[in-house]
């Protein structure tokens, strides 16, 4: 089992670990603890590098499998022996792009549900840039440009961020803890990580976001479109 720093601080930059697995076939590798995140939820992997005894592994991807997380290592150098220890680095740059967009798309999907109730129905994003579709019947100009507005508004409140690892039986307490159309949290699992955006919004999420929403910078809606009959895409720039 890795332990998934990345879910208590995602502001952890460079962290410490161990050597669990190597895999030659699929170039990757397993640690005891990883401040990488994995991907899910539409929020795409981190990428960096492992060091070992001096020498950098550069990780291409990282990804999921059950209780561990494997990171893919390029083709450049031979994959280090299983036992040892690793110092992790995140590509930094990239990772505080995304928690900024990832950060943003809550902004819009808390004030979509506070102000039309509208529940989301899928999402994506890239570093300053993402999409959220949500069950509109009709959206047109005036009603994308009030939602540009209501979403910067919430980033200049400057909102702090909690995040709360809580018992399954807890969280699904919580009034509207999943603001999707169909409940993606996985049977059985004990835990379940919430994000709170406060006064503004609380949901079920196990992605990188900033502190506080005044981190995220202005919000540009830069398209919208419908993807069906009370399906409608939003999409959204960072400046």
């Amino acid at each position: 089992m890795c332990e998934l720093l990345y879910q208590t601080d995602a502001y952890l930059r460079e962290f410490d670990a161990k050597v669990v697995g190597v895999d030659t076939q699929s170039r990757s590798i397993l640690l005891d603890r990883s401040a990488f995140y994995p991907g899910g939820g539409g929020q795409p992997c981190d990428f960096g590098s492992l060091w070992v005894e001096g020498i950098e592994y550069t990780v291409v991807k990282v990804k999921k499998q059950g209780e561990d997380v494997l990171h893919f290592i390029s083709g450049a150098v031979e994959l280090p022996p299983v036992i040892g220890s690793v110092h992790g680095v995140i590509d930094w740059e990239r990772r505080y792009k995304l928690m900024r967009t990832h950060t943003a798309l809550h902004i819009l999907c808390g004030t979509v549900f506070r102000d039309y109730g509208a529940l989301v129905t899928g999402g994506d994003m890239e570093p300053l840039a993402g999409r959220m579709d949500f069950e509109f019947e009709r959206m047109q100009a005036g009603l994308v440009h009030d939602i540009e507005e209501a979403v910067n508004r919430e980033i200049v409140n400057a909102r702090d961020l909690r995040v709360k690892i809580l018992p399954r039986e807890d969280a699904f307490k919580i009034p509207d803890l999943i603001r999707t159309k169909i409940n993606l949290l996985p049977e059985g699992i004990p835990n379940v990580r919430t994000v709170e955006i406060v006064g503004l919004d609380l949901q079920a999420d196990g992605g990188t976001h900033v502190n506080n929403t005044g981190e995220v910078g202005k919000v540009r809606v830069v398209d919208y479109k419908s993807k069906g009959a009370i399906n409608k895409r939003i999409y959204i720039a960072i400046e």
